[in-house]
């Protein structure tokens, strides 16, 4: 049982790492969409190679410094101190923090497509595929900065809500399709329902990072969620 694969948002980072066609048959992420306003006030398309490693520059940047502090307390000339860079130079690649803010919710976003991909790699069953995303997913909320700020910034909302992708419904989405597999593999326990699973793990799985950020700074990202999985994956598999 095979879905298309779509993309989701952060088409930006997407592109520079390589599209998931629809040709292999494989579950991926819905798109999730965003209006035409997210795009406005970007800077001119750099196609140079060192213009783009200067944009990735300043958004790892300003990535560590949402994760760190938030938007509120993050200012164009923090990102510029801390890149070594005027607020000038940061300007012309990002015209306003707020295309910076977009630019960094998109590059959290553009992460998940290959890690799904990795993971569809090793030809595990849906359960185990399903499992290993999580843990993988898990480790990024622990150790990637992007993850975190993107995560941070989606929690704030500091931007118009339709200039940001829609958080979670990609992700209830991709379980539940991996879910459905698992169900038509004699996987998943009998009377479970894929869409209320599929719920119920996204539920889990972002509350459980959620409060490794706010307790212990997600150092126990890792460890929280393996509790959670364990007694997750007891209640549904068959």
């Amino acid at each position: 049982m095979g879905r298309n694969d779509v993309r989701m948002a952060g088409s930006e980072y997407s592109e520079a790492r390589g599209e998931m066609n629809g040709s292999n048959g494989r579950v991926a992420f819905p798109a999730s969409q965003t209006t035409p306003a997210h795009r406005q006030g970007r800077g001119p398309e750099l196609q140079q190679e060192r213009a783009v490693r200067t944009r990735m520059q300043i958004l790892d940047a300003a990535a560590e410094l949402f994760a760190a502090q938030g938007f509120p307390s993050t200012s164009v000339k923090d990102v510029a101190d801390r890149v070594g860079m005027t607020k000038g130079a940061v300007y012309f690649h990002y015209p306003t923090k707020e295309a910076l803010t977009v630019a960094v919710v998109e590059a959290h976003y553009a992460r998940w497509p290959g890690l799904l991909e990795a993971v569809q790699a090793k030809g595990l069953g849906p359960m185990d595929t399903l499992l290993e995303l999580l843990d993988r997913t898990a480790a990024a909320f622990q150790d990637d900065p992007v993850v975190q700020a993107g995560a941070r910034l989606q929690m704030e909302q500091p931007l118009p809500i339709d200039t940001m992708p829609e958080p979670y419904v990609g992700w209830i989405d991709l379980l539940e399709q991996l879910l459905a597999e698992a169900e038509e593999a004699g996987e998943l326990r009998a009377g479970v329902s894929p869409a209320v699973a599929a719920r119920v793990l996204v539920a889990t799985f972002f509350g459980t990072q959620h409060i490794a950020a706010r307790l212990d700074h997600r150092a126990e990202t890792t460890k929280r969620w393996s509790e959670a999985r364990d007694l997750l994956a007891f209640a549904l598999r068959a």
